[in-house]
């Protein structure tokens, strides 16, 4: 009887320990960054700056707009799998438009294991294709997975394509319980129609202190986010624009989340 109790003992005090490290809070470094196929302002077509920029701010979800896979402007490289194996992450593509012998699109990096991928075609009225890539992500120690989700929407006025696309995604989160990050350049100003389309399933961290990032010379509007939902679960660390003016006509924007799980 007196070695039943021990071993029940034991077993409620592993299982609480589990229980605690289960509910750590969870920090997630994300950089969005619009690369425009790693053509920088200066003219130079340099990938290997492009990831060192990234490497440099040790992110652990990285969404990328404006990827090159095997095209002849940028010499048949696949830029997503070259920069995966420059910076050590895993890589999803999310190729959504043929373009010079090759495809153009999204790819997010991850510093933790990407367990699922999808990319979802978004609504098109006649523009260039635009797509969201759906990846589902496994931090390990417990921890949830993440709903990490990167895209690069339509850029022209009106806003038609771009409401209707923010409405696409926030559908397919609608009924997904897991924690979500969605980064990208939405082509969007803060006080546009299509922020607050998002705002409504997503939590903007920057929406208080809008962060410029284009042109990357004198960056004057924000058009590039991180966002996340549930709003209860998570909470800003800290935002900031990398002081990167020539490597893309975009800026790269590192926001820094905790994800506190509910017990």
């Amino acid at each position: 009887m007196r070695l039943t109790r021990c071993l029940l003992g034991v077993w409620i005090i592993a299982a609480a320990s589990a229980m605690a490290t289960a509910a750590e809070p969870l920090q997630v470094r994300v950089l969005s960054y619009n690369i425009h196929h790693a053509e920088g302002t200066d003219g130079k077509l340099d990938l290997p700056r492009i990831a060192k920029i990234i490497t440099s701010v040790e992110p652990d979800l990285v969404a990328l707009q404006e990827i090159d896979f095997k095209t002849d402007r940028t010499g048949g490289v696949d830029q997503a799998a070259a920069l995966a194996k420059r910076t050590g992450l895993h890589v999803a593509s999310g190729d959504n438009i043929d373009y010079g012998n090759g495809r153009y699109g999204n790819a997010i990096l991850s510093r933790w294991p990407i367990v699922e991928h999808k990319n979802h075609p978004l609504p098109n009225d006649g523009g260039e294709q635009r797509g969201v890539l759906m990846t589902r992500i496994n931090p390990g120690n417990g921890q949830s997975h993440i709903s990490f989700f990167g895209t690069h929407l339509d850029h022209r006025q009106p806003e038609g394509e771009r409401l209707a696309s923010a409405a696409f995604i926030n559908q397919l989160v609608a009924e997904d319980d897991r924690p979500a990050i969605l980064a990208g350049d939405l082509n969007a100003v803060p006080t546009s129609e299509t922020l607050k389309r998002f705002e409504s399933e997503w939590t903007n961290p920057t929406a208080a202190r809008p962060l410029p990032t284009i042109p990357s010379k004198t960056p004057q509007r924000q058009i590039d986010y991180v966002l996340c939902r549930p709003v209860e679960g998570w909470r800003m660390i800290e935002a900031k624009v990398l002081d990167e003016p020539a490597a893309s006509d975009h800026r790269p924007l590192l926001v820094v989340l905790e994800w506190q799980p509910s017990n």
